[in-house]
């Protein structure tokens, strides 16, 4: 597994072209990827299709994204002329529209990948699946089992991450229909990176977290969570003085941006740290909760049998009158 680093300096997975590991090189299916540079993988083939230009890899996002949907001429236009399209827009349109469909692996079964009607287009996904869907999924159930199993948590939230190959939407961002599909993926990112570190500190894997979340703080200084956690996962390793820092830093640029003060949670943690809360302290995981249970009912038993061999040892033992 080979790793680089986005533009945000996040860890992300750059895949072969035959890897086995995702799904749809296991199923043989097609995959379309917006997490990264925008591709087409074809598990049957084993190999990457990228469209050659600009305007044919943002036509595809656009049709991926609202996959289902009637997008007509001119909402297409607009996405690939950024708002000023030419005037023949439908004949071009119809000539990337045209070559994209090479561009595309047989489906199969009669199954057609792109239909033209009336008023426009739209795709048809049929059976293949994207990158995005298992992105959401594991996102969605990994925070769900956050405060129940922690480690599985983080398991899920990690792998889910890991299919991220750079920005989202790379290179097509520019019309309306890729910038808001990119803008609401890039917060579920957060969402789960956020979810990610709170499941490591529930963990109690605090040391391992502090470089990342310093980098997270630099490259999102606006987002008062990645604070938060930073300031817990520092307090957990010794380093109260600096979790103090911490916040500071955070007060300095939400003021100097905003004009406004950290916000209720924030402030929380900072009370917290200085109180030497109890609360701060890592809870323990469920499993250890279990074991402990288990435990205690074993040492109750054991007590129980010691008082029973107590017992007939006296009655032996005891002189006949």
């Amino acid at each position: 597994m080979s790793v680089v680093a986005t533009s945000h300096h996040e860890p992300a997975l750059i895949a072969a072209p035959a890897r086995t590991g995702r799904a749809a090189s296991a199923s043989g299916c097609v995959e379309f990827r917006l997490l990264g540079p925008v591709t087409v993988h074809d598990g049957a083939g084993g190999r990457d299709i990228t469209p050659p230009g600009s305007k044919q890899r943002a036509l595809l996002a656009s049709f991926v994204t609202q996959a289902g949907v009637l997008l007509d001429v001119d909402r297409l236009a607009a996405e690939l002329w950024d708002g000023a399209p030419p005037a023949n827009a439908a004949n071009a349109l119809q000539a990337h529209v045209a070559r994209l469909r090479r561009l595309l692996p047989a489906a199969g079964g009669g199954h057609e990948w792109i239909r033209t009607l009336p008023t426009g287009y739209t795709l048809n996904l049929g059976n293949a699946r994207t990158d995005v869907q298992h992105f959401a999924r594991r996102s969605r159930e990994g925070r769900a089992a956050l405060a129940a199993n922690p480690a599985r948590a983080a398991e899920l939230l990690h792998s889910a991450l890991e299919l991220w190959r750079g920005p989202a939407l790379q290179g097509c961002r520019t019309g309306p229909i890729c910038e808001a599909e990119a803008e609401r993926l890039d917060e579920i990112r957060l969402t789960s990176l956020e979810a990610l570190h709170e499941a490591n500190l529930r963990c109690e894997r605090h040391g391992e977290s502090i470089g990342e979340l310093e980098r997270l703080t630099a490259d999102h200084p606006l987002r008062e969570r990645f604070y938060d956690l930073l300031m817990v996962a520092l307090y957990r390793s010794g380093r109260q003085t600096e979790a103090l820092g911490v916040y500071e830093r955070a007060r300095r640029r939400l003021v100097g941006a905003l004009g406004i003060e950290p916000g209720p949670a924030l402030r929380a943690r900072l009370d917290a740290i200085l109180a030497h809360s109890p609360g701060l302290s890592a809870a323990p995981a469920p499993a250890l909760l279990e074991e402990l249970g288990r435990l205690r009912h074993r040492v109750t038993e054991l007590g129980l049998a010691q008082h029973e061999l107590t017992h007939r040892v006296d009655a032996v033992t005891a002189p006949e009158s």
